[in-house]
């Protein structure tokens, strides 16, 4: 009764879960998405959560997540969103800051600042705001070298 009833897996990705490029494969065949903001329902507040979201309705608050945002045609979002990968098809107004890419896949609407190191963009998409690209930042890492010692200094041993 309750819960039993589960949609098919092509029905709830049509096609624009995969953000291909990315380390995770998010909502491909297979891939479980954690929560699911239908078409028709309002939420108003803030979201946390590791793993894949998709939107389909209105949303109004925050969205936090080192996971993936999937966002779809009919969703409105009036949102800060932090991230670490957003693929959107629906409206965004709000500031977008994501670690690792946005895809904006047609008909998309973004009205607001984007900061990500990678971002690309179909024909069709509206976007108003600014964007800043930033390449993400490796740490190299340090190896030993060993010992340098002046000339006339004497390591003594004890």
């Amino acid at each position: 009764m309750w819960g039993q009833e589960k949609k098919p897996t092509d029905q709830v990705n049509e096609g624009e879960g995969n953000a291909e490029g990315t380390s995770e494969k998010p909502a491909q065949e297979g891939q479980d998405i954690s929560a699911f903001v239908g078409k028709g329902v309002e939420f108003k507040g803030t979201i946390s959560y590791s793993g894949t979201v998709r939107i389909d309705g209105y949303l109004d608050g925050e969205i936090h997540t080192d996971g993936v945002l999937l966002i779809g045609e009919d969703a409105v979002l009036q949102a800060k969103i932090t991230a670490g990968t957003v693929v959107c098809k629906g409206k965004i107004t709000g500031d977008i800051a994501v670690k690792e890419q946005v895809k904006l896949r047609a008909p998309a609407v973004v009205n607001g600042s984007v900061k990500t190191p990678l971002l690309s963009m179909e024909d069709g998409v509206l976007f108003n705001g600014s964007l800043e690209m930033a390449q993400q930042v490796h740490q190299p890492s340090l190896h030993s070298v060993g010992m340098i010692t002046s000339t006339g200094v004497k390591r003594v041993n004890g």
